[in-house]
């Protein structure tokens, strides 16, 4: 039997339990979460659409993430930063995405703010690479306790107030951590998850942005 928070698959893999045995979920779980990222339009992106779940399942977000391409110009920044009003009006008007103004105006507040941390630091990825958590502020064992626990950490918080400083909006430290765990900064797939050792191999040979 799988330890707390593992669950074995239809396919016979142990898994983290959170994707369940939805397709869609389960690819996302192994081809992409916690896999690390060095690309400003895919980090842009993921903490854009963590904004946009506050308040609901990642999974609706996941359903709706081609919709949130096509609205925000697939969230290339220098696009979206130069969005108005007409764009908010479309954008509420589009059923394929979550129409909530604020989200919305946040996203392409977040982008021309995402100018300026580009003109700053080179890079979006230099910019949050720099927070990785040294090996001491992390679990010496990721379980499920762990997670359970931890919907924020120091380092979300640092982040969180940092952005927030610069003028981002729906950057709390929770919508932070959930960020980082998808962007690979930090590994939180359970001990015995069948992704686990395969992302330490790819964050062991990952090349940090600079």
């Amino acid at each position: 039997m799988a330890q707390a928070g593992l669950v074995e698959g239809p396919d016979g893999i142990i898994r983290c339990a959170w994707p369940g045995n939805l397709p869609d979920y389960l690819h996302y779980h192994d081809h992409e979460w916690g896999r690390p990222v060095a690309d400003d339009r895919r980090l842009f992106e993921k903490i854009c659409l963590e904004g946009f779940q506050s308040g609901l399942s990642w999974l609706t977000i996941l359903r709706k993430r081609e919709n949130f391409r096509a609205a925000f110009a697939n969230f290339e920044f220098d696009k979206v930063a130069k969005f108005n009003e007409a764009d908010v009006e479309r954008l509420l008007n589009d059923a394929g995405i979550v129409r909530h103004r604020g989200k919305i105006v946040s996203t392409i507040n977040n982008a021309r703010r995402a100018r300026e941390m580009v003109a700053e630091a080179g890079s979006l990825a230099a910019w949050f690479w720099r927070f990785e958590p040294d090996p001491g502020e992390r679990p010496k064992k990721v379980d499920l306790a762990h997670l359970s626990a931890n919907p924020t950490t120091a380092v979300s918080v640092r982040i969180s107030k940092e952005l927030k400083k610069r003028g981002w909006t729906f950057v709390g430290p929770t919508t932070v951590y959930a960020f980082m765990q998808a962007m690979g900064l930090v590994n939180d797939h359970i001990e015995g998850c069948c992704c686990r050792a395969e992302i330490e191999t790819a964050r062991a040979k990952f090349k940090r942005p600079t």
